[in-house]
């Protein structure tokens, strides 16, 4: 009985921290369509899996055609492009990078973060080094809350915009994953950990 109470106490916690950091960020979610805020330093678009080919997976190609729309509606004035480049054979923001040129964003407006590993090092990589304060980040909406909650946490006036273009094949356990990856990253938000990587500076607009 009493392992039954404990269980059901950390089932609650858990499903409640997760259901926290959604609720508390559904205000920032914005419309595509609808008005920019106002000066914001970029457009941030969060990395995901690239195929064996070296394309983009379904999801990451939603990402950068959500974040690509909203650079050339003039949201902002860098696509800044965050993702895993951690082994030699493996380079995300390579092919994020590709995509937008190929798309006609030009190479002077984007900015490339090497070492985006997770939603946590994206986001505070992208007020440390490339020194934003304002931003929208583009990522699917299931993953969005997290984003944002991190963001904000960290100080930063931040939006968000979701890439769901498509129905994504195993989505329903990328969503019980994520339950947990909130409660993770609520309390990293509390902690403030640096990230795997800083580094120098390079801010988005150079004075």
């Amino acid at each position: 009985m009493l392992l039954l109470l404990v269980l059901a106490i950390l089932a609650g916690l858990t499903l409640g921290l997760s259901a926290y950091v959604v609720s508390s960020t559904q205000a920032s979610f914005l419309d595509p369509d609808g008005p920019a805020p106002e000066g914001l330093d970029c457009v941030l678009v969060l990395g995901c899996g690239v195929r064996p080919d070296g394309s983009p997976s379904d999801m990451l190609a939603d990402r950068l055609e959500q974040g690509i729309a909203l650079y050339q509606a003039g949201w902002a004035d860098k696509l800044l492009l965050s993702g895993d480049n951690g082994q030699e054979n493996y380079n995300e923001v390579g092919v994020m990078e590709a995509y937008a040129l190929e798309r006609g964003v030009p190479g002077e407006d984007i900015v490339l973060d090497h070492a985006g590993f997770c939603t946590y090092d994206s986001v505070y990589r992208a007020r440390d080094i490339f020194g934003a304060k304002r931003l929208v980040i583009i990522t699917q909406a299931y993953h969005l809350s997290r984003a944002l909650y991190i963001a904000q946490a960290l100080g930063l006036d931040a939006w968000g915009v979701g890439a769901d273009l498509r129905p994504y094949r195993g989505q329903a356990v990328r969503e019980l994953r994520e339950v947990l990856a909130r409660d993770k990253d609520f309390f990293w938000a509390l902690a403030q950990p640096d990230p795997k990587f800083l580094g120098e500076k390079l801010p988005l607009h150079p004075q």
